[in-house]
């Protein structure tokens, strides 16, 4: 390790824990702050974040992108072989999972194809798909997990307010393929498509995919979530201890941060009461235009404390994840895999992944407001 290596601190780690010691000053720590902090969604969170890792670990995801691309005759096939790659397996892995695989993953099939030109818009594409493919299910996102257990939304009523929003980013999608690339020559990948040559333990796989199914039912209430986070952590312990280090510790304590923050807030009458009058009404809107500046995930906590209209605020965090560079986190993951090739050109990714981001935002707003909101 380079000892010149700065430490470096999440900006959002910072912030929130700035806002939660600030708000110390106005409401003093007692009991209550126990209260605040959503344990059922973190322990969730970090068992799936586990899992996830370990499947990951075996090369789970790689395998069955290869299988599917053994199958792709042309380029625009190809293309949408990708990019819904991403939006499927963010449903299920999370989009940052998602995009942590499948975009170098990606890169690496393309150059091989000789197709470096179609690098920026299919990685592009696939941050969109992954943004967008994740807000179907409760565990797609970390924003989905924490308003899926703080709403107490069944399964079915939480997938059918975000169907309508996903079928249509769907639509968007192959339209974008579409237009992305006029001619479809086709492409000799061959033995080119055969990038990953470890696949994993085969006892590993089966048994991370037995976890994985003890997760889903605890997030379907199914399972207590307590009983489901040990299950995972002795199995895990003594099979890999590697991957229990592997969870995203830093986004964990920034929930912890944001809760503190929101919780010592609604204790503040005057506060809570000109937050609950702002968002009341608002919360697609405020959401989308917060989550440009914070993220969707810190939006979410934030305002999640104001609102009882929790159907609007889960579409517009999920919407909002669409946009600027961080609107969502796992847009950053993406553009660090792009600007780490050798041959790149950073600016053109900037303008291409914030053209074809607003564009999909304003086509879902403008739904949103004249479609979905009027029907929900």
């Amino acid at each position: 390790m380079d000892k010149k290596k700065k430490l470096k601190i999440d900006p959002v780690l910072l912030a929130a824990w700035l806002l939660a010691a600030v708000s110390a000053f106005f409401v003093h720590p007692d009991n209550d702050y126990l209260s605040y902090i959503d344990f059922r969604s973190l322990g969730i969170l970090w068992s799936l974040m586990v899992i996830i890792q370990g499947l990951k670990e075996n090369s789970v995801f790689e395998r069955i992108a290869e299988k599917l691309l053994a199958k792709v005759k042309g380029f625009r096939q190809l293309v949408l072989v990708l990019v819904f790659l991403c939006f499927f397996s963010a449903m299920l892995i999370t989009n940052d999972v998602a995009l942590i695989t499948f975009v170098p993953f990606s890169i690496m099939i393309l150059i091989n194809c000789s197709k470096k030109d179609a690098i920026i818009p299919v990685v592009v594409l696939q941050t969109v798909a992954a943004n967008l493919g994740s807000m179907l299910t409760p565990i797609g996102n970390p924003q989905n997990l924490y308003l899926y257990g703080l709403t107490a939304m069944s399964f079915i009523e939480f997938v059918s307010c975000m169907l309508p929003y996903t079928l249509m980013a769907a639509a968007l999608l192959i339209v974008s393929v579409m237009i992305m690339k006029k001619d479809n020559a086709a492409v000799f990948a061959g033995d080119d498509f055969h990038i990953v040559k470890h696949f994993g333990s085969r006892i590993q796989v089966i048994i991370y995919a037995v976890l994985f199914v003890i997760a889903i039912l605890s997030v379907l209430r199914v399972i207590p979530w307590q009983v489901m986070s040990i299950i995972v952590f002795v199995i895990v312990l003594g099979m890999d201890l590697k991957i229990l280090f592997r969870a995203d510790y830093v986004l964990l304590l920034t929930f912890i941060g944001f809760f503190i923050f929101t919780g010592n807030m609604g204790r503040i009458p005057q506060i809570h009461d000109i937050l609950m009058s702002t968002v009341s009404g608002h919360e697609f809107f405020i959401s989308v235009l917060m989550s440009q500046f914070i993220s969707n995930v810190p939006a979410t906590l934030m305002l999640s404390g104001f609102s009882e209209n929790y159907k609007e605020l889960l579409a517009g965090v999920n919407v909002g994840g669409l946009g600027t560079l961080i609107a969502s986190m796992a847009s950053l993951i993406s553009y660090k895999a792009y600007a780490s090739m050798q041959e790149k050109n950073v600016p053109r990714y900037i303008f291409v992944f914030t053209v074809v981001n607003l564009l999909f935002l304003a086509l879902l707003c403008i739904l949103h407001l004249f479609i979905f909101a009027p029907i929900q």
